[in-house]
């Protein structure tokens, strides 16, 4: 499944190429896209390229060839259908988030959370904020303060004990301990489940796995949006 940007630059560079048969430049992408910064754009790529959806194209400038396309992007190209727009990857974290529905214990001391969709342990998904379900959780997991969910996507932190497919019960705060995993945001844009290492004026966001590298942004590129206090797998 692509994140709801990843989607959408495929859709742009699909569109620019049938129109005029070269592939737009990272800066048209940009500011297409309206991120910030070509860095956005290099991990999107990057994402769509190991999905399989796209190719580069050796020793030509602006070379890019979309392989494939997805069922839903197949139907948008037809007038009658509607642009697809993914369910569970829509909506603004930052601003949205502190709207969750705060959880109400029950007289079996399980309290009811917001699943808010997936995060990533591996490489990072636009950030997400749209409830698709609510579960009980464990009272005794959780300290005071609001809670949520979040399904647990790849394999970056498994050496923290976090696997695919766990749901990871995360305190939302906006600060951290160094040392601490927490979901970050990163540049307003992609929100990814990392242990924080504070390092002089950098924040790195480290991985538990030795194939993913360890990624450090400057203070002002990461927000904290919670803190992982516990997590619930199904065997």
């Amino acid at each position: 499944m692509l994140t709801k940007k990843q989607h959408e630059l495929l859709l742009y560079i699909n569109d620019r190429i049938s129109e005029t048969g070269v592939s737009p430049s990272f800066d048209e992408m940009k500011d297409a896209l309206g991120l910030r910064s070509k860095s956005g754009i290099h991990r999107l790529i990057t994402a769509l390229e190991e999905r399989e959806f796209i190719r580069r194209l050796p020793n030509r400038a602006r070379a890019l060839e979309v392989v494939r396309l997805p069922d839903e992007m197949a139907a948008v190209n037809t007038p009658q259908a509607p642009r697809f727009s993914p369910s569970v990857v829509a909506g603004n974290f930052k601003n949205q988030a502190r709207r969750a529905p705060v959880a109400t214990p029950s007289q079996q001391g399980m309290t009811e959370l917001p699943v808010l969709g997936r995060i990533a342990a591996g490489t990072p998904i636009e950030a997400i904020q749209h409830e698709v379900d609510r579960i009980p959780a464990p009272g005794a997991l959780m300290g005071s303060g609001e809670h949520y969910i979040l399904e647990v996507q790849g394999e970056s932190m498994i050496n923290a004990g976090i696997h695919n497919g766990d749901m990871a019960i995360i305190k939302r705060c906006d600060d951290a301990s160094s040392g601490d995993v927490v979901v970050a945001l990163v540049d307003e844009e992609e929100a990814t489940l990392k242990r924080l290492r504070k390092k002089g004026a950098s924040i790195a966001l480290e991985a538990a796995n030795p194939s993913y590298e360890t990624r450090i942004y400057g203070p002002d590129r990461v927000s904290v949006q919670g803190k992982l206090v516990a997590l619930m797998r199904r065997y």
